[in-house]
């Protein structure tokens, strides 16, 4: 509820360090698990580790930035380990098997619909309910194009549709198990979707629903797969321009599908700046910037940005975390007992969900409370990793003959 229906405005300054109420209750949340001892499901794995190099790298890349930089430096990043990482750390602590991520889920898909609602009042009234309420973001509706963009309680019309189109695979998983709040929950997403007025999400959407396709032809993702480099290079040779331009070609209307390819085109430019430990000045990569900083330009790519922050390890590890949630899904399909299709197709919803993040990041820079989202996706199936060897150790478990019940004399 605080992610979902609190904007950043609802804030405190602590030394520089700024907590929105969502981080706030990332805190609270850690007091809870060390209060009560709890632990991760199936123990520390491999994403685990790899979120661990990714926070302890960006905390030793910050200090080659400068104290009071822009998005960089210890204090800010600090803020943002804590805030990823704790994301990712509660949520494998309180997703324990599908039975958790199931009923989160639905809560979730209810808790959508005032959402959706306030989306829907902002498009016939060109005013922000949360703005009123909390403050944080503008209370006039943004316009382009003669469309209204509405963003509910995120800063920006993007990143509203954007969560609410990664969320539609899952909703398509959970129609098995609870087929109601299923529907209430595809409802509200595509009502996200379509008020916030932006091709970008309706991109997402395009890719969570390809990746849920593709589920009739699983046994054919080896292929598909291959297919994907072989795309990329076919591109290459019939393009004038690098393959990665052909974002701009997919774009719709009036988005700015240029400055997405160009940003990528930029980082290969420009990368002895930053491949090392990253940069505080990217402003020379565009011919425009940003308001909020005379040094930066819009670093519409939530990979670029951690490697504006640490560098290309940074993007690494990213990455590897991706690539191994990937694969992860694969295996956690292939290891479910036999009749748990409904699990196994929700657990495929799961990938789709995080296909459609990993592709959407591509064009857009996760920030304020959407960050959860894109975190909550990989630490949910690296949670259910561990389902796993659980079913592989209950079928290796030799059977117990019932005993009999002692007698008392």
């Amino acid at each position: 509820m605080g992610v979902i229906f609190i904007t950043h405005g609802q804030a405190v300054d602590l030394g520089g360090i700024k907590l929105p109420v969502f981080r706030m209750l990332l805190a609270v949340g850690l007091v809870r698990v060390l209060v009560k001892g709890e632990t991760v499901a199936g123990g520390i794995n491999a994403i685990d580790k790899l979120m661990g190099a990714l926070c302890v790298w960006l905390l030793a890349a910050s200090f080659f930035h400068e104290a009071g930089a822009d998005a960089a430096g210890p204090v800010f990043i600090t803020g943002k380990i804590a805030e990823i990482g704790l994301c990712y750390y509660l949520v494998r602590v309180f997703c324990q098997d599908m039975d958790d991520f199931v009923s989160l889920m639905g809560v979730i898909a209810i808790l959508l619909v005032p959402i959706a609602l306030e989306m829907i009042f902002e498009k016939l009234t060109a005013k922000n309910l949360f703005s009123k309420t909390f403050g944080g973001v503008v209370e006039a509706v943004v316009e382009r194009d003669g469309k209204l963009r509405a963003r509910g309680p995120f800063r920006h019309a993007i990143l509203a549709g954007t969560v609410g189109a990664a969320l539609i695979p899952i909703m398509i998983g959970l129609y098995r198990r609870d087929p109601r709040a299923a529907k209430i929950g595809i409802v509200a997403c595509m009502i996200m979707v379509a008020t916030c007025a932006s091709s970008g999400p309706i991109l997402s959407l395009g890719f969570g629903l390809m990746g849920v396709c593709l589920w009739k032809f699983r046994s054919y993702m080896r292929i598909i797969r291959w297919c994907i480099p072989l795309g990329y290079l076919a591109l290459e040779l019939v393009m004038d321009r690098p393959a990665y331009f052909i974002i701009g070609e997919l774009s719709m209307g009036g988005s700015t599908g240029w400055h997405r390819s160009q940003l990528i085109h930029s980082s290969i430019q420009y990368f002895g700046d930053w491949w090392a430990v990253g940069t505080d000045y990217t402003r020379s990569w565009m011919p425009t910037g940003v308001t909020f900083s005379d040094n930066h330009t819009d670093i519409t790519n939530y990979f670029l940005a951690y490697g504006v922050m640490g560098g290309i390890l940074a993007v690494i590890l990213m990455v590897a975390m991706c690539w191994v949630a990937f694969r992860w899904v694969g295996e956690i399909i292939d290891h479910l007992p036999e009749g748990g299709d409904s699990d196994r197709f929700m657990v495929w919803c799961m990938g789709s969900s995080l296909f459609s993040h990993v592709a959407t990041s591509i064009s857009v820079a996760y920030y304020d409370q959407s960050v959860f989202f894109f975190w909550f996706s990989i630490a949910t199936i690296s949670s259910l990793h561990w389902m796993r060897f659980e079913s592989e150790e209950t079928e290796a478990a030799p059977r117990m003959e019932p005993q009999a019940e002692p007698t008392w004399n």
